[in-house]
């Protein structure tokens, strides 16, 4: 397993023994082939992060943990490894814990490792329920200072919450939606991943409060618990449009777009607005070949890059500074695409 690095830094980067790294490495067995992979995915990371593992000044290591479609994930990593050279003179690295789906207590185990091990800090999105909100106490009361991302647990003990209003862009998308119905009669297909993230309850709220006041005429329908991915989605979409015939639009706060838009295609039904979240590699296209009608956008690069300063200000390496204002919401159609989608 060819590499430049030393066994030391594949050890921190993956949070096991040098021992452990030592024996994969060489190949004389008694490690489960899930630690080779943590091993091998060590490697990887280091190999993307290699122009700050050389550098010389203080050096963070923070825990990213999420639990959303790898889509999401992916342009989270990317974003960050973007805004690490932003960084310095500090040297920030980073350990990725993804997951699509799974049960609560593996995302709480996974904290739970952190905080025994040790962390510089944690950003997290995670849902909001009372075991993951205990998890984040034992977490600050280990030393390790944590950052809600994209969606909030207000109840937690984190140090600050990175992101939108969500209510504020649940807002907007009620106000998108219903200039663009016009006086069209049909209902409004409203989508969650989950019931348990603040941040899309919180779009749920804001776009049915504008609903209501707006166009009372308009009945929302919902589904959640697809979990933002096409496979699921595309079965609750698809039940949804055959219980009602009169939905003719979309708020798709929770993401599978693209099984979204396959319901309404197989069922011949047309999609008249349907308004996203997130420029991810999916909606990025979607919206090109004009099949979304608008996706609210924040700049997941300097969202980060805020989440990471937050984690400096606790360990005293930037000066204090106020609360973190919300990022700001972008309405992206398919003619004012940022330049940081045009390689997507």
């Amino acid at each position: 397993m060819g590499h430049p690095f030393p066994i030391r830094e594949i050890a921190r980067q993956a949070g096991l023994s040098e021992a452990t790294v030592d024996r994969v490495l060489n190949g004389r067995g008694g490690v489960r082939e899930s630690t080779a992979q943590e091993v091998r995915r060590a490697i990887a990371d280091l190999d993307r992060q290699r122009t700050q593992v050389r550098l010389v000044g203080r050096t963070f290591m923070v825990d990213i943990v999420m639990q959303a479609p790898e889509r999401f994930t992916t342009a989270i990593r990317a974003a960050l490894e973007a805004e690490l050279p932003s960084l310095h003179p500090a040297v920030l690295r980073s350990r990725f814990h993804f997951r699509e789906t799974g049960p609560v207590g593996e995302l709480v185990r996974t904290l739970d490792r952190i905080a025994r091990r040790g962390s510089q800090g944690v950003i997290l999105k995670a849902p909001d329920v009372p075991e993951v909100t205990a998890a984040v106490g034992r977490l600050e009361a280990a030393g390790i200072p944590v950052v809600t991302l994209v969606t909030d647990l207000p109840t937690s003990a984190r140090r600050a919450y990175v992101g939108i209003d969500d209510r504020a862009a649940g807002a907007t998308a009620a106000y998108l939606t219903g200039q663009w119905l016009g006086d069209r009669p049909g209902n409004i297909l409203t989508s969650l991943s989950s019931g348990f993230f603040r941040n899309e309850e919180e779009r749920e709220m804001g776009f049915r409060s504008a609903m209501r006041a707006r166009h009372p005429e308009r009945t929302l329908v919902e589904i959640a618990e697809g979990q933002g991915l096409d496979a699921t989605q595309y079965d609750l979409v698809r039940a949804a449009l055959e219980r009602d015939p009169d939905i003719r639009a979309v708020y798709s706060i929770g993401g599978g777009n693209i099984a979204t838009l396959r319901a309404f295609e197989d069922l011949g039904r047309e999609c008249a607005v349907f308004v996203a979240h997130d420029l991810d590699h999916d909606n990025t296209r979607l919206l090109r070949e004009h099949r979304l009608s608008a996706v609210l956008h924040h700049d997941l690069r300097q969202d980060v890059r805020e989440a990471c300063h937050t984690v400096m200000r606790a360990h005293d390496a930037l000066p204090p500074a106020g609360p973190t204002p919300p990022s700001a919401i972008q309405v992206v159609t398919p003619y004012n695409m940022p330049p940081q989608a045009a390689g997507v």
